[in-house]
């Protein structure tokens, strides 16, 4: 450690330890970015995540809380210092009468899941994955596929927030609700939440059934209870051969069966389709013949009407296996504005100028298959809605994410066209990116159009953190108010990009001159009559 980060920390809190090590390799979880924090930290009680952001605010420098570094994009990259909270990961009570849960944020969904079940309880709605920390799968607005249901911060009942001047603050929609709204979807950037309190709900089993079918059926039964008839659907769109793979699921008391497999849509099936993606970056014409593979492999049909089903315990049956490193490039947009983007986007891809009405050049573009089609409903829950909430209102909401794998950490030569060409369409439909994911052609004046509440986000945003501690190029790029080449004090600026050796690219931001920074008071922070300050 640099002799002068060490002789602080041994300065501030001396009897708390700081866990910090300085080689320390980040990348994405698709290794679309790389970087080398200057310090990666992994604090395990609430006064060593306290000491860390007093020592940060001391020596001028960025904090970013990373758990499993999910996002493709470079929302989780620094050159300063990485927080994780792997082993600050525990359950702290559980009100069987209520089923309200208290945890630590750093738990993983997985270990969260298990514990969960252990005392017969459930989350009432999962993404597809189960790898994300509960405070970084809500901080970006995730969601499942339900219009029962919403993002997954519906559930969050209330939560407790480490800020820039090292002082616990509880928030709730009766308590500190500003700050509550913000923090729902922060996008790291206020502070470190510590503690969530979740609505669990009684432990279940799903029964679901997947099945084929031609494009235009599902496009019919769009508006006939296609979304409506089970708790749970989802959509896997395979363009070049125009059909639709159905998955429906409701909760069932029938006994566990699980879901056929056999050895070809096993370890075989999976390495032979990674080398067939391989060969397509370089001869991109066969990826529309590869959709047979992917219906033979992935989901074992070969004809319309064909299907699969199972009984699983409610948790892994929501989950899916997302195969290999990907961009994923989704959007939220009205549900009745289904119909038009996929006969839109569908005719693009054929080549129908007329029908698309998309203003790019299609010629010699092939895209990878299954685009992913998915749906929350917000609009009838009662409470507040995060300021950052990408979903729509008044109505429900379709996800609409266009994959595109990197086979062996290779890009496809069709990313550019491809996503500026559906980000177009996207944003005619009135669509909203999801914070996650990799949307390029976005400006941060189309980001504040898109979020009438985006100005109530900064301003708590300021207020809790007014030296830039949570702030990096990423929030500067797209959300935070332009500065005139002015940073915050302690904000961090990317300096340049560079190709990383195992595929994507190397990450090196600026670090603020190690000079003390006076403590802040409560005042700058604007707190005395805003919010109820809890010292540890």
């Amino acid at each position: 450690m640099d002799p002068y980060l060490e002789y602080e920390s041994s300065q501030i809190d001396a009897d708390v330890a700081f866990r910090a090590s300085s080689h320390h390799h980040h990348h994405t979880w698709a290794k679309t970015y790389h970087s080398f924090p200057e310090l990666y930290i992994q604090p395990r009680t609430t006064q060593e995540i306290r000491k860390v952001v007093n020592l940060a605010r001391q020596c001028r420098r960025r904090l970013v809380v990373v758990g499993c570094g999910h996002s493709p994009s470079d929302l989780t990259c620094t050159s300063s210092w990485m927080v994780n909270l792997d082993h600050y990961n525990k359950i702290l009570s559980i009100d069987k009468s209520s089923n309200c849960v208290v945890m630590q944020a750093g738990i993983r969904l997985y270990d969260l899941i298990a514990q969960l079940k252990e005392n017969g309880l459930a989350m009432p709605n999962l993404g597809s994955i189960d790898n994300q920390s509960i405070a970084g799968a809500f901080a970006t607005a995730t969601h499942g596929s339900s219009t029962k249901h919403g993002i997954l911060s519906e559930s969050v009942l209330s939560l407790t927030i480490m800020l820039a001047h090292g002082r616990e603050v509880s928030c709730a929609p009766d308590q500190n609700a500003d700050l509550f709204r913000a923090a729902l979807v922060s996008l790291g950037a206020l502070g470190i939440i510590t503690e969530v309190v979740f609505q669990a709900i009684p432990a279940f089993k799903l029964q679901w059934s997947q099945s084929l079918h031609p494009l235009e059926d599902v496009i019919r039964d769009w508006k006939t209870g296609l979304w409506t008839r089970t708790e749970f659907t989802r959509i896997w769109w395979l363009p070049y051969k125009k059909k639709a793979v159905k998955w429906r699921a409701d909760k069932t008391e029938e006994e566990i069966r699980l879901p056929p497999s056999n050895w070809w849509t096993g370890v075989l099936g999976f390495h032979t389709y990674h080398t067939l993606l391989y060969i397509a970056t370089w001869f991109p014409r066969i990826l529309p013949a590869l959709e047979w593979f992917v219906l033979n492999v992935q989901y074992g049909f070969t004809h319309d009407g064909a299907h699969t089903s199972a009984v699983q315990e409610g948790q892994s049956g929501l989950l899916m296996n997302c195969l290999y490193s990907q961009f994923v490039n989704e959007w939220a947009i009205p549900l009745d504005k289904g119909p038009e983007a996929l006969t839109r986007l569908s005719a693009w891809l054929h080549g129908d100028d007329q029908t698309a009405r998309i203003p790019y050049d299609l010629d010699g573009l092939y895209v990878h298959a299954p685009i992913e089609v998915r749906v929350t409903d917000t609009s009838t829950k009662p409470g507040l809605r995060p300021y950052l909430d990408n979903t729509v209102p008044d109505r429900p909401t379709l996800y609409l994410n266009a994959t595109l794998y990197r086979p062996y950490n290779t890009d496809p030569p069709c990313r550019k066209r491809y996503y500026e060409a559906f980000e177009w369409l996207m944003k005619e439909l009135g669509g909203r990116p999801h914070w996650a994911k990799n949307f390029s052609t976005v400006t941060k004046q189309e980001i504040h159009s898109m979020y009438p509440l985006m100005k109530d986000w900064l301003r708590v945003r300021a207020e809790v953190d007014p030296e830039g501690m949570f702030v990096g190029d990423w929030h500067r790029r797209l959300i935070l108010p332009d500065d005139d080449g002015e940073s915050l004090r302690s904000e961090e600026r990317m300096m340049h990009l560079e190709p990383a050796k195992a595929g994507g690219l190397n990450w090196f931001g600026q670090l603020p001159a190690q000079s003390a920074s006076p403590d802040l008071s409560e005042e700058s922070f604007e707190m005395t009559q805003k919010m109820a300050i809890i010292s540890a």
